[in-house]
């Protein structure tokens, strides 16, 4: 008799929080008699071409490894060094780190292969402001486009961020499709500041998420106060809600004499 091969499972984990829980479903999986490879990026794995389907879901693609900024916040640098292209494999949901800092050749193909998904476009990884061009916000406008996101990580890029919302907006891109991640409560951070940029997003006509700032030794939940701003800024219904109903509140506070 020739042997049967190992059966075979792979545990990939991308967030270094989630380690233990990685570690503990290797273990079960190889308890049912499974060869287990426990690996990923929160374990210093080296990140290689890319597969659809395989550790992610389908739709799913990355077309680029690594980006050139060293935000201090930010591990991809080091764990996937300098920016590269890879082969472009089918998918509607764009991943990469920096999409726009990739060659205009490669990103023309990524929006070229987009619009032959049977799916409208998602571009979740999160573009970098910095370099959006009006080409690329025409280029969009042009296809089905689900969402877009933008980075909005650091204070300091606002300007770059709201000129590539009048982008979007400009070329026609709906408010609910130029999404925009903002990351709240990093060191320094106060729920007062967080919510004002969330707000200056809504405001110039993009549609903010929260993104809660958890560093390499995160192993909880945001505290109770953070917890409810990023609620309140990650649902779309709410956030519209929040805004209709600060407006009926402005109108009411304007007719009744007072100030604001």
């Amino acid at each position: 008799m020739f042997p049967v091969p190992a059966r075979r499972a792979h545990v990939s984990c991308l967030f270094t929080w989630d380690r233990r829980e990685a570690g503990r479903l290797a273990e079960e999986w190889a308890a049912q008699g499974y060869k287990v490879e426990l690996g990923g990026p929160a374990f210093g794995g080296e990140s290689s071409e890319f597969e659809p389907g395989l550790y992610v879901k389908n739709g799913a693609t990355i077309t680029s490894r690594g980006c050139i900024r060293h935000c201090p916040f930010c591990f991809v640098p080091e764990r996937e060094g300098p920016l590269r292209t890879l082969e472009i494999k089918p998918g509607w949901d764009i991943l990469d780190n920096n999409l726009l800092a990739c060659p205009r050749k490669h990103v023309e193909a990524v929006l070229a292969m987009l619009n032959e998904q049977p799916r409208a476009a998602r571009f979740t990884g999160g573009i970098d402001a910095r370099l959006c061009r009006p080409w690329f916000a025409a280029r969009l406008a042009a296809m089905r486009l689900d969402i877009l996101y933008m980075a909005y990580d650091m204070p300091e890029t606002w300007s770059a961020v709201e000129r590539t919302i009048g982008l979007m907006r400009g070329a026609g891109i709906g408010q609910r499709k130029v999404g925009c991640y903002v990351l709240v409560g990093y060191e320094g951070d106060t729920l007062a500041d967080a919510e004002r940029r969330l707000s200056m997003v809504l405001e110039c006509g993009g549609m903010p998420f929260a993104m809660y700032y958890r560093g390499a030794d995160w192993t909880g939940k945001p505290p109770s106060g953070w917890a409810r701003l990023v609620r309140s800024w990650s649902r779309p219904a709410a956030i519209f809600a929040k805004e209709i109903n600060d407006a009926q509140r402005d109108d009411l506070l304007n007719l009744s004499g007072k100030k604001l």
